[in-house]
């Protein structure tokens, strides 16, 4: 009986592990093994958020045709939390007007506080800001924010295990 009700309490645990689907590839210069949750569709963008022994690369691209598309690396990108926090981040892509935007966290055994921040508290909205000034803004509905906060701390969790075989 005691084994049974055990079993029970572990099934939220196991239920979580099996919503983390990843694709595990080998980076293709390095040969090092690299983690992505593929492309994520949401409003007018897309996401993917990849992982590999050295750090955990958001990649947003815009997928509405316009002039909002433009990036360097004084765009910034502002993630706004339940409760009106921000926090902003500056591209660490290359200059593009392919409407892609880059962040990049370093992967360590310790999450850094500020992707700490994206684990533990659901984003309402994020707002690129291009190198014209122009803002696109996408606004999370719950199950998205939702969706988001699992992706992101799959990609994290998983991501730690890549340390340990890049050192």
């Amino acid at each position: 009986m005691k084994r049974f009700f055990s079993i029970i309490f572990l099934l939220p645990l196991l239920s979580f592990a099996q919503d983390c689907k990843l694709k595990k590839t080998k980076d293709q210069f390095s040969q090092e093994p690299k983690l992505s949750t593929g492309f994520v569709p949401f409003s007018s963008t897309t996401l993917s958020i990849d992982a590999d022994g050295k750090e955990i690369d958001f990649l947003f691209t815009i997928t509405n045709k316009s002039d909002e598309r433009c990036f360097d690396d004084a765009s910034t990108i502002s993630f706004v939390f339940e409760g009106k926090q921000k926090s902003i981040f500056r591209n660490t892509g290359t200059m593009n007007c392919e409407g892609l935007f880059h962040v990049t966290f370093k992967n360590l055994q310790t999450t850094p506080g500020n992707l700490q921040r994206l684990i533990t508290k659901k984003i309402t909205a994020i707002s690129l800001t291009g190198n014209n000034k122009s803002v696109t803004t996408i606004t999370l509905g719950p199950q998205q924010q939702q969706e988001l906060m699992n992706l992101i701390t799959c990609i994290v969790n998983e991501g730690k295990t890549l340390i340990k075989i890049a050192q």
